[in-house]
Parts: C-alpha cells; sequence; structure tokens
C-alpha cells in the first residue's frame, strides 16, 4: 500500500482486493519487515515492538505488565537479549532487527514480507532467524523473503522468482533452483567473474597507515597494523567485533583511549572527520541512508558533496556552479553505471545498489590516499556487488590504498589482497594471497584466537 500499482492486481484466498495503504495491508495479515528499520529512538524495546499492534487496557490505560508478559517468550524466541524496558537508541541495528521479526510475530500474521533481514546480522543470528522462519512456515505462515544472498535463497526457499529491472525474468522450484541458474538469471549479461582470488598485489611496499596499539574500551583493544599503497587490506569478524569502531577511530569520529597512528609517515589524530578529509582519507560509512546520503536531495547534490572545491564559479565567487556539478554527476554515473532518470532525481529513490554507488562515487573524482569501505556491498545485487569489487581492484591498482570491512566471509577472499579478522576488540587472525578462504575467515571469527 505504500505504492499504487499501474496495472494489475493482488489476490488473497482467491479474491481481488485493494489494497490503498499500509494499515490495510495490515489488517489483510501481512507484516513487511523494510531493509530500512521501523523504529522509534526514544522508545523502549516492549514499545517499539508494540507499534500499530493493539494494546489491552485497564480503565483506559495500557496495561504494560501484562503486555510484557505475553511478549517477553516472542522476543526470547528470536534471540531479544535485552530488556523490554531497555531504550533501543544503545541497541546494535542486529538487535534492531529482530525487534521488527519479533513485531511481526506479536502480530500474528498470515504474511510476512522481510526484505534483506539478514543484511545486518551475524552468522549465529541468521541461524536463528532461518529456524524461526522454517517454524512460521510449518505453522502455515507464508513467508516472502527478499534476498541478494544466494546461500540464503538456496537454503530456505520453496519457490523462487528472479526480478530484474522491474520485470519478472525466471521462476524456479526448489527441485530446479542451483546457484548457477539464479546467477544467470540475476545477472544476465553482467560479468561477474568466478570465486578465485584476483591476483592483485600492492604495487609498492611504502606503507601509508600505520595503526598502533589503537584502543577505545570496550569494543578496541591494542589494535595494530599496516596499509600500503595499492593494497585492498579487508577486516572481518562477526557483528559487534569492533571493526566499525575501529573504522570511528581512524576517521576521526571518536577520540582513542590511547595508541596511535602515522599517515605517511607523519602523526596522525583527526580530531573530526573533516580533518581525516582534508589529510586524504574517504569513508563509505556502513548506514549509507542515515551516515552517507541526502536522501532528498538529488544525485548530482549527493556526488558533489565531498567536490564542493571543484564545482564553485571562482575562489572570489562562492556560488556553486549547477553545470559543472551536473557534468561531474553525469560524468560518475556512466562510470559506475548508476541508473536513475535524471541527476537532478532525489537519491531516495534509487535502489539499495545505486545508493551505495553514488557514495562511492563520490570519492572517485576527490581521489584519497586512503579509502576506507564499510559493508560496501551489503544490501546490493550481485550485479552491482561485481560493479563495486571491480572499482576497488581499480582504486588499488592505481595507487590508492583500500580498507574494506565486511562481515561477509564470501566477500573478503574474492577482493583482498591482505585480511585481518577481528574478534572481541582484538585483531585475531592475518592472512594473504592463498591462505585466504572463507572457511579460514569463519574459523578465525569463531574458533580459537591466533595472531
Amino acid at each position: 500500500g505504500l505504492n499504487h500499482p499501474d496495472q494489475g492486481s493482488i489476490e488473497i484466498d482467491g479474491h481481488t482486493v485493494g489494497i490503498e495503504t499500509a494499515h490495510r495491508a495490515t489488517a489483510f495479515g501481512m507484516s513487511f519487515i523494510h531493509q530500512e528499520l521501523a523504529f522509534v529512538p526514544g522508545m523502549t524495546v516492549l514499545q517499539n515492538i508494540m507499534l500499530g499492534v493493539p494494546k489491552r487496557s485497564r480503565f483506559g490505560l495500557t496495561d504494560w505488565a501484562a503486555i510484557a508478559r505475553d511478549v517477553e517468550p516472542i522476543a526470547r524466541r528470536v534471540g531479544i537479549t535485552a530488556s523490554l524496558n531497555a531504550n533501543v537508541k544503545g541497541l546494535s541495528t542486529a538487535e534492531n532487527w529482530l525487534i521488527n521479526i519479533c513485531r511481526a510475530l506479536v502480530r500474528k500474521s498470515r504474511l510476512i514480507v522481510m526484505d534483506e533481514p539478514t543484511a545486518s546480522l551475524s552468522a549465529a543470528e541468521s541461524e536463528k532467524l532461518f529456524a524461526i522462519i522454517k517454524d512460521l512456515s510449518a505453522s502455515g505462515v507464508a513467508v516472502l523473503y527478499v534476498s541478494h544472498r544466494l546461500d540464503e535463497i538456496l537454503k530456505l526457499c520453496d519457490r523462487v522468482s528472479v526480478l530484474r529491472d522491474g520485470n519478472s525474468v525466471a521462476e524456479f522450484t526448489r527441485a530446479g533452483l542451483t546457484r548457477k541458474a539464479l546467477v544467470e538469471a540475476i545477472v544476465g549479461s553482467v560479468h561477474v567473474g568466478n570465486d578465485s582470488r584476483p591476483e592483485y598485489a600492492p604495487q609498492t611496499h611504502e606503507i601509508v597507515l600505520r595503526v598502533q596499539n589503537l584502543t577505545r574500551l570496550p569494543k578496541v583493544r591494542g589494535v595494530s597494523f599496516e596499509l600500503r599503497h595499492g593494497e585492498v587490506l579487508g577486516i572481518g569478524g562477526l557483528v559487534g567485533a569492533g571493526r566499525s569502531e575501529l573504522v570511528r577511530l581512524i576517521y576521526g569520529a571518536d577520540r582513542a583511549d590511547s595508541g596511535g597512528m602515522t599517515l605517511k609517515g607523519k602523526p596522525y589524530a583527526p580530531k573530526s572527520p573533516q580533518a581525516a578529509v582534508a589529510a586524504g582519507l574517504g569513508l563509505v560509512p556502513e548506514e549509507r541512508r542515515t551516515e552517507g546520503l541526502f536522501l532528498t536531495k538529488s544525485v548530482a547534490f549527493n556526488l558533489g558533496l565531498v567536490n564542493l572545491d571543484k564545482l564553485v564559479l571562482g575562489r572570489r565567487v562562492p556560488l556553486l556552479s549547477r553545470k559543472s556539478q551536473s557534468s561531474l554527476a553525469r560524468e560518475t554515473m556512466k562510470l559506475l553505471s548508476i541508473k536513475t532518470a535524471s541527476v537532478d532525481s532525489p537519491v531516495g529513490r534509487l535502489s539499495g545498489g545505486n545508493q551505495q554507488k553514488v557514495v562511492i562515487g563520490r570519492w572517485l573524482q576527490r581521489a584519497p590516499h586512503i579509502l576506507i569501505l564499510d559493508e560496501p556491498t551489503r544490501g546490493v545485487d550481485i550485479g552491482a556487488r561485481a560493479e563495486i569489487h571491480r572499482q576497488i581492484r581499480e582504486l588499488a591498482a592505481a595507487g590508492m590504498a583500500v580498507l574494506v570491512i565486511s562481515s561477509e566471509p564470501d566477500e573478503l577472499p574474492d577482493l583482498c589482497d591482505r585480511v585481518l579478522v577481528m574478534a572481541e576488540g582484538l585483531i585475531v587472525r592475518e592472512m594473504s594471497g592463498a591462505s585466504i578462504s572463507r572457511s579460514a575467515i569463519v574459523e578465525a571469527s569463531y574458533g580459537e584466537r591466533s595472531h
């Protein structure tokens, strides 16, 4: 009900229905868990679970104690460990996903639509979700599972429909479902390469960034590593391992308790992200919609954000050149195959993959010494993922130092020259070349700690 069709119809239980609003969809027994989560930061876990759910009351007052007793077992079933009275503001993205899943179960929905539900979940949390989905299916609940993760589709689904450019291009039953067939249907003519790690080696052994015993308790504890020009360095690990917190320290968003960094041989201690940009760093953040984009602004506006010095009419005239802004946007859109009707289209209307390309694209014109990408392919399809990987490799081949943070063990072996694995705020393993593999990353993330 959020958008209305130009043609076609929707049937429920064999009857054609009109779904004009989201409330109407809920009335038909549908729950939607969107990729961009619905929650209110100022409310408690329980209040967020009960958003839009009829509540029991006594004497006209909501009986929260009785509601909590009913919700508690469902919350624990989906893996919510936080108190129902805790404020959601301090919870992780993974925990907020579980709250949305719990809300759908509390509503006793007949159909639950899940859009990229595991994008921010750890492997253990994902397995819990898969068990919940199987239980729901066994009890008669229909689940529409939207995902770019092929392994999940192969593992979970009874039937699969593939959409490309808004068209249904293939349908499979479990009996005829293979990874190869899915990839071919999804990408069409786009070449995605193979599963082997590309032989990209640093052009030089010159160290551009050295991190020494960097600490910000409790998430980052004595982290040390080096990043070289022309290198793609990956940092893997589970959700909550401290990877994103480490990025915030490097980029000047947070201050370290102890330890230090050098950039091109000189002391580096940025007091803000602006200082990091001025020093030659760029960041593609984990949460692109809240930290990387102005959703109501145009594609051209968002692409030009870090390139304003190139877009003004002159040093003495602090006015933005719309012609230069549009020209830069068109050049970047062509380079990254960003699909949009116009450079003036609001970036919020683009798909997740195209939004991510906009965030990456703004740094191409600035050419920083170091580009940090936190979960660069989260929530994008396999074709967009291949294009993003290709661009990362080309940046490294041109001499840029690239730091890739990813919770997907399959991504780093395809992309990186070296991989560091973090757990509990520590770097627990380093691997390079042929030693980089999915199994080694998973083992280091979960298993015995070694350096």
